[in-house]
């Protein structure tokens, strides 16, 4: 990895969830600075999750079919896109962890391959 300064990244996530912890150490041992943003403690933004979405190929691909609120998960599976949106927007506990977030990349779920790739 070479030196990166113009990298923006952005971790979300929570302090439980065991991918997050190994995406902060694979960016803190490559002396890249990030900032964690703790789901727990505030949500994303519509935009952020629309620019989310936009990188990793739409909304079904930020959630996580193993969360805890399994009733959401399969209320989710069921509805249009444009509800599927607002509702995991309202539900953030459902989002996959983490979504790492680099300007308009991003991925979801613990991605050194990716993470490698990004300038």
């Amino acid at each position: 990895m070479r030196a990166r300064n113009g990298m923006n990244i952005q971790i979300f996530g929570t302090n439980k969830s065991f991918d997050t912890k190994k995406a902060q150490r694979y960016f803190k041992e490559r002396r890249v600075k990030f900032q964690f943003i703790d789901l727990k403690q505030k949500e994303m933004s519509k935009g952020e999750l629309e620019s989310v979405c936009r990188a990793v190929g739409g909304i079904d691909a930020v959630v996580d079919p193993k969360a805890k609120d399994q009733d959401t998960v399969a209320l989710i599976a069921y509805l249009g896109a444009d509800q599927k949106f607002d509702k995991v927007l309202e539900n953030q506990q459902v989002l996959a962890q983490p979504i790492v977030r680099n300007g308009r990349k991003a991925t979801v779920g613990y991605q050194p391959d990716v993470w490698e790739t990004w300038e």
